[in-house]
């Protein structure tokens, strides 16, 4: 049988229809010809991938992906996406930020030398870029776009991200044309200053988002997380930008039967456990994308028990538990109401927990919602709904008031007169002894677990809103009973 003969045209057209139809396609086949070997491509490159397309087609106006470090974060969102927008759209205009001016300037090299290469001339040979004088620091594309790099911390007046006339505000037509890339912002040694790390923070509202040319330009802010108040928090406090959040963690499903290593060419399960055991707050954050302060581990994420997919046994009775703010200001805790059951075999069961910073006219609604949402439940399984636990102080004493007045909830002033570094001391033998289940998925516990495993004896935690209403439960529905050590329990 004859093989089928393709004429070197013929090869070239094909390979650049590729490359333009596949993003993938165009990262392994660049990849392969700047490095000399093959992309050792695995299922979290697949996620950013994927994830930087959903900004390509407008679906996604700010992307923040946390990965760990060293996890071809910036080959992807950084070198790689850049290059590709340009073949795309030679009129994108991009501006790429990192913590260090020589990062920055190596990865605007990279994208110049591959537009250089006779293998991108051959398949774009209208693609170049000028030669310009600051060719390192702004460069731009031959009638086209142009692509600033810049420190994070560096001036980046007189450019923009994205353009204007590519976006029909009227038809709500959305054309890629370049976006903001920001990767690694601040240096791990440096997050652990607080001026330097608020310095970063603080030039997202004053000079990064200023950048944008239009209300639809993309942000994609790739970065290992470094510390609980860092530059992710920071973004994700931003609520005038839908963001997409992807976080991946070197050890998928830790403590599960699912458990496995995320990349495991670059680093194994067995590897990773023992970074972990050597640093487990370093590991947490820039490994696990769960930071917590120095100081924390009063409660353990792993103490908890975990429940699946609302599998639970009968449950007797219900209650919930409520820590309301003082103030609504952002930096102020949050309100939050939690969901308990205390189960036939005398444990208890976060069911559920709304958490936010609302005034007191919405909290009040927030709290007959929930109420009337698990009054409304299944009384046979899950028991009967006997009682709102709420804070007898500042805007918790008026809550009581209001709901004892209108609402008809059964209400119980709450006191909490014991210092809280007393209060978690008291609760977690529970914990430790495997009193205590959450759920497995709920969206909810992810950021519950961080804070409870961020809780610190010299208040340098961001928050512990949701740690009191957990106390409370534990004091409430266990507080009776006699603790027992986890090698009791398992022996």
């Amino acid at each position: 049988m004859n093989a089928i003969s393709i004429s070197p045209e013929e090869l070239i057209a094909h390979t650049r229809k590729r490359c333009e139809d596949d993003f993938t396609f165009f990262v392994r086949y660049f990849f392969k010809h700047r490095k000399g070997v093959k992309f050792i491509f695995n299922d979290h490159h697949q996620q950013i991938c994927d994830a930087l397309m959903r900004v390509y087609r407008g679906e996604t106006q700010g992307l923040i992906i946390n990965v760990p470090p060293r996890y071809s974060k910036t080959e992807l969102a950084v070198i790689m996406f850049s290059l590709w927008g340009f073949v795309k759209n030679k009129r994108c205009e991009f501006i790429h930020l990192s913590y260090a001016d020589q990062l920055v300037q190596d990865n605007s090299d990279a994208i110049r030398e591959i537009m250089k290469s006779s293998e991108f001339k051959q398949l774009w040979p209208h693609l170049k870029a000028r030669d310009n004088r600051d060719a390192k620091g702004a460069w731009s594309i031959v009638d086209g776009g142009t692509f600033l790099a810049k420190p994070a911390g560096g001036a980046v007046t007189g450019f923009g991200a994205g353009r204007m006339d590519e976006w029909n505000a009227a038809n709500d037509e959305f054309t890629f044309s370049g976006a903001l890339i920001i990767d690694d912002p601040l240096k791990p040694d440096d997050a652990r200053h607080d001026v330097m790390r608020k310095g970063v923070n603080k030039r997202w509202d004053e000079t990064m988002k200023s950048r944008l040319n239009s209300p639809r330009t993309p942000v994609v802010c790739i970065m290992q997380r470094i510390h609980e108040e860092d530059f992710t928090a920071e973004l994700l406090k931003d609520k005038s930008i839908q963001w997409e959040h992807i976080k991946m963690s070197a050890i998928v499903d830790e403590g599960k039967p699912t458990e496995r290593a995320l990349w495991p060419a670059k680093h194994t399960l067995e590897t990773l456990k023992g970074m972990k055991a050597k640093n487990q707050s370093v590991f947490s954050a820039q490994y696990g994308q769960a930071p917590t302060p120095p100081g924390g581990g009063l409660l353990k994420g792993e103490w908890f028990k975990r429940y699946r997919n609302g599998v639970l046994p009968k449950i007797e009775y219900r209650k919930v538990y409520v820590d309301t703010a003082q103030k609504t200001k952002e930096r102020n805790d949050y309100t939050v109401f939690e969901v308990w059951g205390f189960g036939i075999d005398k444990n208890i069961y976060l069911l559920d927990l709304i958490r936010g910073k609302w005034e007191a006219p919405e909290m009040r609604r927030k709290a007959v919602d929930i109420w009337n949402k698990h009054k409304a439940a299944d009384v046979f399984n899950l028991g009967h709904l006997r009682q709102m636990r709420i804070e007898d102080k500042a805007s918790g004493t008026g809550l009581i008031q209001d709901l004892k007045r209108d609402a008809k909830i059964p209400i119980f002033a709450q006191q909490r007169n014991i210092d809280k570094v007393i209060r978690v001391n008291d609760a977690s033998p529970y914990l430790e002894s495997g009193y205590v289940y959450i759920p497995e998925d709920a969206p909810w516990v992810e950021d519950f677990v961080s804070e409870c495993e961020g809780f610190t004896s010299d208040d340098t935690h961001a928050h512990d809103d949701q740690v009191d209403p957990l106390c409370d439960a534990i004091q409430d529905m266990l507080g009776g009973r006699s603790v027992v050590s986890l090698w009791e329990n398992m022996a």
